[in-house]
């Protein structure tokens, strides 16, 4: 078929990708791919192939590609509205609505949506305010933010220090001095292998206890956590986990921020991942499944009893001195309306925790037993293989060997697409929420199949 050639040199030479390696890119000595649509869990490329999305984009699109009520929302409402600002009390029908139906599913405790763009800024909105909390409270110095290693929370300048990844430290000069990191809650590298799932979130509650007697609770503002690990390798919480940290935030008087970009409305087969592990956040991080990445946006879904402090502030000072010029879009509003009532009228919560567990037990019975597979592991539509080396002995293999992105190469000339996540060896899935069951067939298929082939080029 015919080459759009002049598309593929503007590509290298005039777009930066993120999370890219620049050189090789530029050089050409890496593949490009050009996306030109998608319908249900595939999209096509301009080479004419048709690919099974298992990672939904990045986990965002949770309602899957080509949803109509959601482009014609969009469209419906640039024709009618295409913009207008969210500062000194204006707003639009849209953004109202969405605020409303957001917070009818989320958990009771919470007050107020706060509208960003992506989930970066949504963190950065959350540390700006409980900075903000504090001093109201005449509490200048209790400012630290504790967030855990291998956490994911955005690549911002406080985001990405919030970020437990080394990639998104090195040569940035991260982290800032006021974010600390504590043991990530990853039972399959516990430094113990004999102890229970239990007694590793007991050990993660000592380091976090540890951590707080070292810096002064005085000095700690807040902890925050995806209630499943994302990016750092998909690792749901080992049991009694959440109860155990929870116990020590409040016994501190630390305030809870909930990362749910990932978790939130539906991937869990809960709506919210609080929900799900009896999380009480202070903050609820947003973006992702709120709009399925139709269009942007983001919120910080904030507490009952920090809303009455940060009311107390604007009673003392004027204005909250906090904003964006595209807080509350509402065309990405409309696209959020369309989103969650696709997400209610599609049953996609149900069928994320019911298709989810086919897919978990289906991965489990083709490679669980593989030598090569060290972990199989996951929670609704999230889900991971880890490989390694040597299995009874958990251990890794050598980086350099760059086992995952092989695996993840040889799925995708299977046509279908899991994502090689950073710092070890690992497959990940998030597929949509609309996910079948012989959709899911295929993709265990093709990983088997692909981990079968790196196996016997590894030898």
């Amino acid at each position: 078929m015919l080459r759009n050639d002049q598309l593929d040199q503007w590509d290298r030479s005039t777009f930066f990708h993120p999370s890219t390696h620049l050189g090789q890119f530029a050089r050409g000595e890496m593949p490009n791919r050009i996306v030109t649509g998608g319908k249900g869990v595939y999209i096509d490329d301009r080479d004419g192939n048709k690919l099974l999305d298992a990672f939904a984009g990045l986990y965002c699109v949770n309602v899957g590609y080509g949803r109509q009520e959601i482009a014609e929302a969009i469209a419906k409402q640039a024709k009618e509205l295409a913009y207008y600002h969210a500062y000194v009390g204006h707003g639009t029908e849209v953004s109202i609505t969405l605020a409303h139906m957001i917070l009818e599913r989320a958990p009771k405790n919470m007050s107020k949506v706060y509208f960003g763009l992506g989930g970066s800024d949504a963190n950065e909105t959350n540390v700006k305010l409980i900075w903000y909390y504090n001093n109201i409270l005449g509490r200048p110095n209790k400012k630290k933010i504790i967030s855990r290693w291998r956490g994911y929370h955005g690549s911002g300048l406080m985001t990405g220090s919030l970020t437990g990844l080394e990639l998104f430290h090195k040569k940035f000069d991260l982290p800032l001095s006021q974010v600390i990191h504590t043991e990530a809650p990853y039972y399959f590298r516990r430094p113990d292998a004999a102890m229970t799932e239990e007694q590793f979130s007991a050990y993660c509650a000592k380091k976090l206890e540890e951590l707080i007697a070292k810096e002064g609770a005085e000095n700690i503002a807040a902890f925050i956590g995806e209630p499943v690990l994302g990016t750092g390798g998909i690792v749901p919480p080992p049991k009694g986990y959440w109860a155990a940290i929870q116990a020590v935030l409040k016994k501190h008087d630390i305030l809870l921020i909930a990362d749910e970009v990932v978790t939130g409305f539906g991937r869990l087969g809960s709506m919210f991942g609080s929900d799900h592990y009896g999380i009480e956040p202070d903050f609820i991080t947003i973006a992702k499944g709120l709009t399925s990445a139709y269009a942007p946006l983001s919120g910080s879904i904030v507490s009952k009893r920090v809303w009455e402090v940060l009311e107390r502030g604007t009673d003392e000072l004027g204005p909250i001195g906090h904003g964006w010029t595209y807080s509350a879009h509402p065309i990405g509003a409309a696209a959020g309306v369309a989103n969650l009532k696709l997400v209610d009228e599609l049953g996609l919560i149900q069928n994320a925790r019911e298709t989810g567990a086919y897919f978990l037990k289906a991965l489990r019975d083709a490679v669980g037993d593989h030598p090569m597979v060290g972990e199989l592991r996951g929670e609704g539509l999230l889900a991971a293989v880890e490989f390694v080396a040597d299995k009874a002995a958990r251990k890794l293999f050598d980086p350099a060997k760059k086992v995952g992105p092989q695996v993840a190469t040889a799925l995708l000339k299977r046509n279908v697409v899991g994502r090689a996540m950073p710092q070890g060896d690992i497959l990940g899935f998030a597929p949509p929420l609309c996910l079948s069951r012989g959709e899911a067939d295929t993709v265990v298929s093709a990983t088997a199949d692909a981990i079968k082939d790196v196996a016997a080029g590894l030898g």
